[in-house]
């Protein structure tokens, strides 16, 4: 190798992430975790369902590679979002990771039939650092939808 010429490093592309949560610390917590990933996080949040379904659809030509979907939020649940998401052709490929409280067996059935990939519960900073390099690591390998024995992380 000649030394006379610098090494070209491939930057790394960044993962463009949505998330959508009504609680403004919920919020702060999830883009420090993101920063300690061995991902380049671009990260956006809207408060509430009916701003992400606004977000989405003014910015139609730049959709997140992965969607955080808080179920407790004001104005459109996130139910309701999901559906309506997954409803459309331009936005049913995106990954939506429910990221929520606890939630019972029932509903999670519900959520993975409507087309969530996985269920995230909100949890401390290391726990969430954790799940959510577990949560782009599945993603890399497969980003089709798993089966419900596998929707649940932790």
């Amino acid at each position: 190798m000649n030394d006379s010429y610098p090494m070209k490093v491939k930057a790394q592309p960044s993962i463009k992430i949505l998330l959508a949560d009504d609680d403004k610390d919920d919020r702060f917590l999830f883009d420090l975790a993101l920063k300690k990933l061995s991902v380049v996080p671009d990260l956006k949040s809207v408060p509430d369902g009916e701003r992400l379904l606004t977000y989405l659809s003014a910015n139609s030509e730049t959709l997140p590679d992965i969607l955080f979907l808080d179920l407790n939020m004001p104005r459109k649940n996130g139910s309701e979002c999901l559906v309506e998401i997954k409803r459309q052709e331009k936005l049913k490929h995106i990954p939506v990771i429910i990221y929520s409280t606890s939630i019972p067996p029932s509903i999670a059935d519900i959520l993975h039939e409507n087309g969530a990939h996985y269920y995230l519960q909100k949890c401390d900073y290391p726990g969430l650092v954790i799940c959510l390099q577990k949560i782009f690591d599945k993603l890399a390998v497969n980003p089709d939808q798993p089966s419900r024995d596998n929707f649940m992380i932790n």
